[in-house]
């Protein structure tokens, strides 16, 4: 998420536990345990409520992966089964974010030592939320930027394109003025869209158990099988070929706008994913692949 200070980013990333299911009894003991490796299961509470972990930028590669003498889970395996947010993005060093890359791939963090190797498992939803340029307010009505184009274009660039790359969704979050808070409109309620949430899983599960997927959600498949059930229509696949060229997709980002594309239409109920899904999930990514390039 970018944009300028105040415009509830962070309170949109601490509000996304709230859509996603419980924890299911195998997530629950796989969370569970890790908490207890890393000293944070207090008096043996459990909960089935999906962890939330939000590090300060100034965290380490190894508070963030794991490390330590006793190697000890970090932060991303802390987050397992759940939402691991970097608020200030950019404000993190290049090698704790370039860290996070094998574990957004496999699902796991291997922390490898002279004389052992541990691996914890790392399978979260990564939420990142930074300002559009350092000062924090390029492009806002009324604001100007005393080093223009150049302030926003070099923070942007700390974040290097292999993580962008691995990032699906790059939304613009707008300023909040003192009229919207003062005559706010009808908003859905968390409970509304958890329950379209929870009825997109079960689509999902149900047609990758038909399948004999060992994948529960879409996010999880493995490439042939997200070609198997995100196969898109004509016109989606004209469109999907054309924004392909022109953005100069990688693989990686070709099977993940194919993801995106199968959950949204699975949001939408549609058996099918046709061309606005495809739209969409590619509008998702557009903005991110411009800062890639700028990086």
């Amino acid at each position: 998420m970018v944009g300028p200070p105040g415009s509830g980013k962070s309170m949109l990333a601490q509000r996304l536990p709230s859509i996603l299911p419980p924890l299911a009894p195998k997530e629950l003991l796989e969370v569970s345990m890790i908490a207890s490796v890393a000293g944070e299961l207090g008096e043996g509470k459990l909960t089935d409520r999906r962890p939330f972990r939000a590090p300060h930028h100034s965290a380490s590669m190894a508070a963030m992966v794991g490390g330590g003498l006793r190697v000890r889970p970090g932060e991303v395996s802390l987050a397992h089964h759940g939402v691991l947010f970097l608020d200030e993005l950019p404000e993190f060093t290049p090698q704790t974010l370039d860290a996070l890359r094998q574990p957004l791939e496999t699902g796991d963090c291997a922390i490898a030592r002279a004389n052992h190797r541990v691996t914890y498992p790392a399978r979260i939803q990564l939420v990142a939320a930074m300002n559009p340029c350092r000062c924090g307010m390029s492009g806002e009505p009324g604001y100007r930027c005393l080093r223009g184009e150049r302030c926003r274009t070099d923070y942007q660039a700390r974040i290097s394109g292999p993580l962008l790359d691995r990032i699906d969704f790059r939304i613009e979050v707008p300023a909040v003025s003192a009229s919207d808070l003062i005559r706010p409109d009808k908003a859905e309620t968390s409970a509304s869209v958890a329950l379209r949430v929870a009825c997109a899983r079960t689509i999902q599960r149900e047609r990758l158990e038909r399948l004999g997927a060992s994948a529960t959600t879409n996010a999880h498949c493995p490439p042939s099988v997200v070609e198997e059930i995100a196969r898109p229509d004509a016109a989606g696949l004209a469109l999907l070929k054309d924004a392909s060229e022109k953005l100069a997709f990688s693989a990686r980002a070709y099977h993940r706008v194919l993801k995106v594309a199968r959950t949204l239409a699975d949001l939408y109920a549609s058996e099918t994913v046709g061309r606005i899904h495809l739209a969409e999930a590619i509008s998702y990514r557009m903005s991110a692949e411009r800062m890639a390039q700028a990086a």
